[in-house]
């Protein structure tokens, strides 16, 4: 028989607080590094600008053939394509992946890592700009080089950002083990810039729940039957309660996949999917567990059976942005003419997830964002916002961040202070560590 537990998140939760109020009052944007010399990076600036055509191409092609998850087959051989006519020694098929690449220029000396991402969503596209990330990546990635000498610059194509954990299986595959920092660029909408500080993103768990009962006849004999279908609305009714009594920043969202065959039949399968977010590895096991005594009690209640598939894809970490090197990337936006805020106007209140997160606990990361110049209501995952990463506005950002995002690459490949740095607060907030370490 199934049973319940009872989690009290009180000791997590109430670290979380303290942790958060004393993160608030010791941060302090730190501007100080040499980096790279002034002329590496007016010729990034140069290198990118005469790649424009080719960037805009190459985004505008991407939004027009829309592939999603691990089905980016031609998407991720024009990026190929693209980098072999520019000298790029491209592995194909890297990782394991079909739909992943890696090329990488120097052998020597320190190493960073740009990455690429171009799935699109199922039915809206590039609702999610990655088709401008991908080209952000190629323009950072061909322009680095021209601009180093002791150093090494890869570019990794990572699928499946959008629900298969690319990136993750990569670090499986032992993609990013000889990676010493790394950055990609996001889109976003209007004019926003992410902040120096206060980037993050939350981490997310993903997990099926499937009831099941005993069919009967609905009118003659509901009692012989075991109802899987209340099931499913007990635990969404359950964890919808939850939600008065979990943090700010967490989100539980889901859906009803399966709710039985026919009204007259009390249903014998129903299942739900439902995604956990928060912005702490910690406080997202708990709230884990949380949701699953509520999933167990429901099966309880009602006499069923639960199936339980957590984490059928791979779980995204919470995105911890490094700021030592955040920094030389707003240095180098704004060298563009676009301001970065040093932290975020607004107190954050939970958000998106991605798989950029696991590389940000594998190696010192930044994920910042930059917005492409639509209206502002139109934001990511909406079909508009896929329009939007057409417009002249957002050829304009592309080729910005692809200018900064290399600049803050030059930046780490020529500062061994900044350098040290980095490796420092990454030391400080945990080192590496891997899903479920």
């Amino acid at each position: 028989m199934t049973t319940a537990k009872t989690i009290d998140p009180l000791d997590v939760y109430t670290d979380w607080s303290r942790r958060r109020a004393r993160a608030v009052a010791d941060e302090t944007p730190r501007r100080d590094h040499r980096g790279a010399a002034p002329a590496v990076h007016a010729a990034i600036a140069e290198r990118v600008e005469a790649l424009r055509p080719e960037l805009v191409a190459l985004a505008s092609d991407l939004h027009a053939h829309p592939e999603v998850g691990f089905e980016e087959v031609r998407s991720a051989s024009r990026i190929a394509d693209l980098l072999d006519a520019h000298g790029a020694a491209v592995e194909r098929s890297a990782f394991g992946l079909p739909t992943a690449f890696r090329a990488t220029r120097g052998s020597t000396g320190p190493h960073f890592a740009v990455v690429a991402e171009y799935d699109a969503l199922p039915g809206i596209g590039h609702a999610c700009g990655h088709n401008i990330i991908a080209a952000i990546a190629v323009g950072a990635f061909l322009a680095v080089p021209d601009a180093i000498g002791d150093g090494r610059v890869s570019i990794i194509g990572a699928p499946a950002e959008e629900s298969g954990g690319g990136k993750e299986l990569i670090l499986r595959a032992g993609g990013f083990d000889d990676v010493d920092a790394a950055g990609m660029v996001h889109p976003s909408t209007g004019d926003d810039v992410s902040p120096i500080l206060g980037g993050g993103t939350s981490g997310v768990r993903r997990l099926t729940a499937t009831y099941h009962g005993r069919a009967g006849h609905a009118a003659l004999s509901p009692y012989l039957g075991l109802n899987a279908l209340d099931a499913v609305v007990t635990a969404y009714q359950s964890i919808a309660l939850l939600r008065q009594h979990i943090l700010p920043v967490d989100r539980i969202h889901g859906i009803i996949t399966d709710g039985g065959a026919a009204a007259n039949v009390v249903p014998e399968r129903a299942a739900a999917e439902f995604l956990i977010r928060s912005d702490d590895i910690d406080t997202l096991d708990v709230l884990v567990e949380r949701v699953v005594g509520i999933l167990e009690a429901a099966a309880l209640s009602t006499g069923t059976r639960l199936e339980l598939d957590l984490d059928f894809a791979p779980p995204y970490l919470p995105l911890r942005p490094n700021v030592a090197l955040t920094t030389r990337w707003a240095a180098a936006l704004e060298r563009r003419g676009r301001v970065v805020p040093p932290r975020s106007r607004v107190p954050r209140q939970g958000g998106p997830s991605t798989d950029m997160g696991n590389v940000s606990w594998f190696v010192p990361s930044i994920h910042p964002s930059l917005g492409l110049g639509g209206a502002p209501g139109v934001l990511p995952h909406n079909a508009a916002f896929a329009e939007t990463t057409v417009q002249p506005a957002a050829f304009d950002a592309l080729v910005d961040a692809a200018i900064a995002l290399a600049g803050a690459a030059a930046d780490y490949l020529a500062d061994e202070d900044l350098r040290a740095d980095v490796d420092r607060e990454f030391a400080a907030t945990g080192g590496r560590r891997r899903v479920g370490s």
